[in-house]
């Protein structure tokens, strides 16, 4: 009998896009990466084939779409528009409704509100003046943050009543951009979901992770919080991703307070690199499981082999390579970027700490 052939489009050229590829390899189905740099690039140079083209380009866009079974994106900020243009044309993931709400701050933290998620204070700020405004409400720290684009620490700062208001607010080279109280917290933890198209769901193990100058540092999963508190994130996530209709993966990510609340940090429809170890780690990786997913298979099990470790590893951390390389039990991932620039994420590492 023939094995019927399926093929996934992916947005975007990066590692994340990179890993998708290897694990729908391992199920024998073919990808095509689209991106204005697709040629070439970490997901490129794997993929069964490439486009390289502008987001905009729909002529393009419309003999891609023609050309795979499903489409996803590997990144949040591709144009809505683009995926709309695309929705036409074959199914997609995560969905032009997710993508909508993951794609600016102030969307993304009203709809966990609207559905009964524990957010910071937040004020939408267009302006010098207002950010005086919500700053003397405010009355303490808080950090401003670019609505769109920010990623890795990028597109944002802390300010302080103190400081000049005026030039932190043009520091930042928007009129978009969202102010957030500080949350004093004492861990902060990430939730990811699988969503089909017929609605059924998968959960993986939550992570606990560690972040330094703004970066994802260390991940460990299965995140070693109470039972109560774990569901309570389970079950935010999972209602996040039925009300966005998404079709794909949802990863959450909140604070965990000195109470043991959970407040909303933001959303990402996409894999997320805090869940990196479960491509070891778990039984089905979330590059599998999206894979899955999108080939219309049954999601399969997430159970975890133990606790694991996820290590990023940074353009600064790659001298250190060779001796990673000989260090027994370590898994090494590398993302076959050529240029090492100090914080650009290069690869990472995983390692079991315990087993089941």
């Amino acid at each position: 009998m023939d094995m019927p052939q399926i093929t996934i489009g992916v947005l975007g050229s990066g590692q994340l896009g990179r890993m998708l590829v290897i694990a729908a390899a391992q199920l024998g189905i073919k990808t095509h990466v689209f991106a204005p740099d697709a040629a070439g690039s970490p997901a490129g140079e794997l993929a069964h084939a490439t486009t390289t083209a502008a987001y905009d380009d729909y002529d393009a866009l419309s003999t891609f779409g023609a050309s795979v079974d499903a489409i996803t994106s590997e990144f949040e900020n591709v144009p809505s528009d683009t995926m709309a243009h695309l929705a036409t044309l074959c199914p997609v993931s995560p969905g032009t409704a997710a993508l909508h709400i993951a794609q600016h701050r102030i969307r993304e933290k009203s709809f966990a509100r609207e559905h009964g998620i524990n957010t910071p204070d937040f004020w939408h700020i267009t302006d010098s003046d207002s950010l005086v405004k919500a700053m003397a409400e405010l009355n303490g720290r808080g950090v401003l943050k670019t609505c769109q684009l920010g990623y890795d620490g990028k597109g944002q700062l802390w300010v302080d009543p103190q400081d000049d208001l005026a030039a932190s607010f043009a520091a930042l080279g928007s009129n978009d951009v969202i102010l957030e109280a500080a949350v004093t917290f004492r861990a902060e933890a990430s939730f990811l979901v699988a969503r089909a198209a017929d609605g059924r769901i998968a959960h993986f193990p939550p992570s606990l992770n560690t972040h330094k100058d703004g970066i994802l540092a260390r991940s460990i999963g299965p995140a070693n919080l109470p039972e109560a508190l774990l569901a309570k994130g389970q079950k935010a996530v999972q209602d996040l991703a039925d009300a966005m209709g998404l079709v794909g993966l949802l990863a959450l990510e909140t604070f965990v307070t000195n109470d043991d609340q959970l407040l909303f940090n933001e959303i990402a429809p996409r894999p997320h690199n805090s869940f990196h170890w479960t491509i070891e780690g778990c039984a089905t990786s979330q590059f599998t499981q999206l894979a899955r997913c999108l080939a219309g298979m049954p999601l399969a099990s997430t159970h975890s082999y133990g606790t694991w470790q996820m290590d990023n590893l940074l353009g600064e951390d790659m001298t250190n390579i060779e001796a990673l390389a000989a260090e027994a039990g370590l898994h090494l991932h590398l993302y076959g970027k050529t240029a090492a620039k100090t914080g650009r994420k290069m690869g990472h590492t995983n390692r079991q700490i315990t087993t089941n």
